[in-house]
């Protein structure tokens, strides 16, 4: 993946300067003006969320999802956007994607980054928002319609005052963030030309407060699949282990999984998981839905094994090299037996790159003005996977932009409602000076 490093250079060179001017801001009248409009329209901004958490979107809902779509494209364009619904070809099974775009020559270009889809399908129990006081419960109340809103409220903040107009920009609201169509080529074809355009993208998955702190998050670990089959020659397990039998399939799995623990591990952020394991004389699995099927006997040496399993890297090239390393591991075969790996690019790291920090001190500025405190830099391990790693590599970038949560995917996923304002201004404010001026 290559950068367009004349574009990036400039905008580096811009950003250097709004950085600086940041750290000594404090918010000017306009942004004053923006925040009292924020609080003022805080209840219509949980009626927004209200509204989206009621429609049923799970990813594979598609008449869920483009109802939804409906409504966020109804907000973009009353802000000036051309809304387009980009369809995916009916053998992804995949619903499609909304973009906004509301493009001004010569001005600083955004990404802003949502998902309209929910781990909640239409046959599931949890359907409805409900309040209790301060906290909102729903699917997806947290992950992510909370973050649909705070793009859309943010960027009428900015129309508020006369200052939309002083940036481009284009949002996304994906269909499949949860469950990504296949080929990914074609499934996130659309969002990663967006980040080759944009100088800026922006995630508004959930945001992270702990320990009294607002937290940054300008790196995310990636998320690939591996899978591996091991065969061995079957025969009557009195003979196993001689020169005629070999070790069998399953001793063969079981050292090349323990060597994976023993000489791979250890790196800091990398992880990686064996699934599910399936091992006997018939042996069959659905890589598709994670299920597989199992037989054999006790008195009988295995001739298959199938492993299923993810890795999570922070960097590109921390990747290869652990594919590399269970590569090696796993062609040195015991006696009678071989094993074959393979690997499947799913969602890329988001690196902490120099450019990411530079918007970190922007953010963490804003977050003092607000009052807050500065933000540090979130453990890249301590979030899973999203859609702005497919952005990361062309864009400086930053994530967990949303409101603050808990208990995503599952039935008691909650938002606090009274991060719903802090986040708003915190993007509305980081837009703002973002504007040459």
């Amino acid at each position: 993946m290559i950068r367009h490093y004349t574009t990036h250079f400039l905008a580096a060179l811009a950003l250097i300067a709004a950085s600086n001017a940041a750290l000594t801001a404090e918010p000017s009248a306009d942004e004053q003006r923006m925040m009292a409009w924020i609080d003022a329209n805080t209840e219509a901004s949980i009626d927004l969320l209200e509204e989206t958490v009621n429609i049923s979107s799970g990813t594979l809902n598609h008449e869920g999802i483009r109802k939804l779509g409906d409504v966020m494209a109804r907000e973009l364009e009353a802000l000036g956007f051309e809304a387009e619904w980009i369809d995916m070809p009916d053998e992804m099974q995949r619903a499609g994607h909304l973009f906004g775009r509301r493009y001004k020559d010569g001005k600083k270009r955004v990404l802003m980054i949502g998902h309209l889809d929910t781990v909640f399908e239409a046959d599931d129990g949890f359907q409805s928002f409900r309040r209790d006081g301060d906290t909102a419960y729903g699917p997806g109340v947290e992950d992510m319609k909370s973050g649909n809103v705070v793009i859309v409220y943010a960027l009428r903040a900015l129309q508020e005052i006369g200052a939309l107009d002083e940036l481009s920009i284009t949002v996304a609201y994906t269909g499949d963030e949860e469950y990504a169509g296949s080929p990914l080529t074609i499934s996130k074809h659309d969002l990663i030309e967006a980040g080759k355009w944009a100088d800026i993208s922006l995630g508004f998955e959930g945001g992270i407060s702990y320990d009294n702190q607002d937290w940054a998050t300008i790196s995310r670990r990636s998320s690939s699949n591996w899978h591996m089959e091991v065969s061995g020659k079957q025969a009557h397990s009195s003979r196993i282990f001689n020169d005629q039998t070999g070790h069998g399939a399953i001793f063969e799995a079981a050292r090349i999984l323990y060597q994976f623990d023993d000489q791979v591990r250890g790196e800091e952020y990398l992880t990686f998981n064996a699934g599910t394991i399936q091992g006997g004389t018939d042996v069959t699995y659905d890589f598709e839905n994670n299920r597989g099927t199992t037989f054999g006997k006790t008195n009988v040496v295995p001739n298959k094994v199938i492993v299923h399993g993810d890795i999570r890297t922070i960097s590109q090239a921390q990747l290869e090299r652990t594919r590399d390393a269970m590569r090696k591991i796993v062609a040195d075969n015991l006696p009678l037996t071989e094993a074959h790996i393979e690997f499947e690019d799913r969602y890329p790291p988001m690196e902490p790159t120099e450019g990411n920090r530079r918007l970190h001190r922007i953010l963490s500025e804003v977050n003092e003005d607000l009052g807050r405190g500065a933000m540090p830099i979130l453990d890249p391990s301590r979030r899973g996977a999203a859609d702005i790693s497919f952005v990361a590599p062309y864009s400086d970038s930053l994530a967990g932009l949303g409101a603050v949560g808990d208990g995503g995917h599952t039935p008691n996923e909650s938002l606090d409602l009274t991060s719903m304002p802090v986040a708003i201004k915190r993007t509305a404010l980081f837009l703002y000076r973002l504007i040459p001026r």
